[in-house]
């Protein structure tokens, strides 16, 4: 059984991870997050150590060096880096949610202190264990052929998303990074690395054209309701290839458990495997 500790315990995806855990038959003996509402960890580690403050976190860990195997981070996305440095130094293995980093240069540094601890970053990816997209490579594994992808992602946001820290691209990333990460790293995974793109981006949106070796697509990430086709206020999100839309609505529930398996497993994607997304993302806020 290893030992877990989590960050962001109070977020939108920390309970897929403690489900995670639970399910992989680990234990979770430590979260930490400054917001008190981690009530729903009761039905799973009740005992779970709970900390406010980052600085008693980092001393529990330190006093507990070899204790823990891994941490699970969940954390706003601009504290990953930072939170995962404060893990490598503690001796734990990382777990931890997209955008791993907002900067190719981050990436880099926890490069170094991986060669220096000898303790490893896993990212989820969990899109590449999706058996639709997993089929999607292998039909086009050998191709040749320069596909048409067309990628429509519209999650309609509320007033309070501009005064949170996702509303603000220095601490999000913008819009591509918060909400688009994931489709862009599975598109590069199925169809090649990215040879160029041109991008427009605003406080509600991000669209644009990527090259990649074999597919060019045209996308368009908003959380703007206007742009919904329906009046229902509830996500869109539609992919064609070649015209012919790619069916991927079920099968999500797992996908988290499937990533810690095969994290615990050694078989995790680390950091050279979302190297290239990172660099898209922070050229895509570039502009």
């Amino acid at each position: 059984m290893k030992n877990f500790a989590l960050i962001g315990a109070a977020g939108y995806i920390a309970p897929r991870h403690v489900e995670a855990i639970k399910h992989t038959g680990n234990n979770l003996s430590a979260i930490l997050d400054p917001y008190d509402g981690v009530g729903y960890i009761d039905k799973y580690f009740p005992n779970s150590s709970y900390f406010k403050e980052a600085e008693r976190f980092d001393r529990h860990l330190f006093r507990h060096r070899g204790e823990f195997d891994y941490v699970s981070i969940c954390s706003p996305n601009y504290l990953h880096d930072a939170h995962m440095r404060l893990s490598l130094r503690n001796g734990c293995d990382v777990i931890c949610e997209k955008p791993l980093v907002l900067k190719l240069e981050h990436l880099n540094s926890l490069r170094s202190l991986e060669n220096e601890t000898g303790n490893r970053v896993n990212t989820i990816l969990q899109l590449r264990y999706h058996d639709s997209i997993i089929a999607l490579r292998e039909k086009f594994k050998n191709t040749n052929k320069v596909h048409n992808v067309v990628l429509d992602y519209i999650t309609p946001r509320g007033t309070w998303y501009n005064y949170s820290w996702k509303g603000d691209h220095d601490k999000s990333g913008g819009i591509a990074s918060n909400i688009g990460v994931h489709f862009f790293d599975m598109l590069s995974w199925v169809f090649g690395e990215v040879e160029s793109f041109d991008v427009e981006n605003g406080d509600l949106y991000s669209r644009g054209t990527i090259k990649l070796k074999n597919a060019e697509v045209k996308y368009n990430l908003s959380i703007d309701a206007n742009d919904l086709p329906w009046d229902e206020w509830k996500p869109y999100r539609c992919i064609t290839v070649d015209g012919d839309e790619l069916e991927f609505s079920e099968g999500f529930t797992e996908l988290h458990n499937k990533s810690y398996e095969q994290i615990l497993l050694g078989n995790g994607y680390g950091l050279s495997d979302i190297e290239p997304t990172i660099k898209l993302i922070e050229d895509i806020r570039n502009g």
